[in-house]
């Protein structure tokens, strides 16, 4: 059986951490952050977690051998 191929554009965006969770960075920072409060800043600076069950499930299936 041939090997899978991932989708390119889900592991740059997405990454599974040592516990299996899916991880990405959350967007809204790269302009206009002069109006944005610093404290919605700093929680932009963390990554976070796929929380969706259903969405984990599908974003795993993109990344076969992560």
């Amino acid at each position: 059986m041939p090997k899978l191929k991932n989708k390119k554009g889900v592991s740059k965006r997405f990454k599974v951490s040592k516990k299996g969770k899916i991880v990405y960075t959350p967007s809204g920072k790269s302009h206009l952050l002069s109006s944005k409060d610093p404290e919605r800043l700093r929680r932009l600076r963390r990554k976070q977690a796929v929380k969706n069950k259903k969405y984990r499930k599908y974003l795993k299936r993109m990344l076969p051998y992560r």
